[in-house]
C-alpha cells in the first residue's frame, strides 16, 4: 500500500512545482526555466536570434524558424474548410474564426468584438491615440508593429512581395495583391450610386467625389479646389510657370 501511495503522490509533487519559476520583475510563473528566459527578454529587449536574410532580430529560435517561413514560403498549418495554408498553427486557428464567426475579445471602450487579443489591442490604440511602435531612421510612429515593417522598406528599398506573373516587386503583400487585379481584371470596390467597380478602395473614394462633389485638396494660392492630390500637384506647377506634363 505505502509504494501505491507513493505513486498516487507524485504527481502532486509535480504540481507543486509546477509554477516555481517566476519572473522577478511582472510576477509571471513559468513551468520550465527556457519560458521565463525568453519571457525575459520581453523585458530587457534583448533579441539573441537573427534572421540571416532580412537581418530582423527574435528573442527565441522558435520564433526565428516561423518568421524564416515569410522567405521560403513554408505553410504547413493548413485550413481544412478552404484548404488556406498558414504559416504557424495560431494564424490557422484565429484564420478558422473566419469560418465560424468566433470573436472572443471585446474592446471595453466601444465594445467592439474580435477574433484575436492582438487585434484588439492594436484597436485600443484608436481610441488612446498611443502609436509604441517608432521607425528610428526618421522618427515617425505607427499603431502597430507590422506598419513600421511596412515604412522601413521606403528607407531601404527592400521588395519582398514578387508577383509571378509579371516579375514587378513590392514591398507589402497588401501591394502585391491589389497589383495582382490587373492580370486578373479583379475589381471587388463597387460604387452603390453607379455601379462602377475599381481594383483599389482608393479608386472608389476618388470616384465617389464625382457624386458627392467633394473636392478636399485646395490650392492655398487661388483656393481654387480637386477631387485629388495629384490633380492639385499638376495644377501648382501653373502658378510658379511650370508646364503641368513635364
Amino acid at each position: 500500500m505505502s509504494v501505491i501511495n507513493s505513486d498516487l503522490n507524485r504527481p502532486k509533487k509535480v504540481q507543486t512545482r509546477e509554477k516555481v519559476l517566476q519572473c522577478q520583475i511582472c510576477g509571471k510563473f513559468f513551468t520550465h526555466k527556457s519560458n521565463l528566459v525568453i519571457h525575459r527578454r520581453t523585458h530587457t529587449g534583448e533579441k539573441p536570434f537573427h534572421c540571416e536574410i532580412c537581418l530582423k532580430f527574435f528573442v527565441s529560435n522558435s520564433n526565428l524558424t516561423k518568421h524564416k517561413r515569410i522567405h521560403s514560403g513554408d505553410k504547413p498549418h493548413r485550413c481544412e474548410i478552404c484548404g488556406k495554408s498558414f504559416i504557424t498553427n495560431d494564424h490557422l486557428k484565429r484564420h478558422q474564426r473566419i469560418h465560424t464567426g468566433e470573436k472572443p475579445y471585446h474592446c471595453e471602450i466601444c465594445g467592439k468584438s474580435f477574433s484575436s487579443n492582438s487585434n484588439v489591442v492594436v484597436h485600443k490604440r484608436m481610441h488612446t491615440g498611443e502609436r509604441p511602435n517608432f521607425c528610428q531612421i526618421c522618427g515617425k510612429s505607427f499603431v502597430n508593429n507590422s506598419d513600421l515593417t511596412r515604412h522601413k522598406r521606403i528607407h531601404t528599398g527592400e521588395k519582398p512581395y514578387r508577383c509571378e506573373i509579371c516579375g514587378k516587386s513590392f514591398s507589402s503583400n497588401g501591394e502585391l495583391k491589389k497589383h495582382g487585379r490587373l492580370h486578373t481584371g479583379e475589381k471587388p470596390y463597387r460604387c452603390e450610386i453607379c455601379g462602377k467597380s475599381f481594383t483599389r478602395n482608393s479608386g472608389l473614394v476618388i470616384h465617389n467625389r464625382t457624386h458627392t462633389g467633394e473636392r478636399p485638396f485646395h490650392c492655398d494660392i487661388c483656393g481654387k479646389s480637386f477631387t485629388q492630390n495629384p490633380n492639385l500637384v499638376m495644377h501648382k506647377k501653373i502658378h510658379f510657370g511650370e508646364k503641368p506634363f513635364d
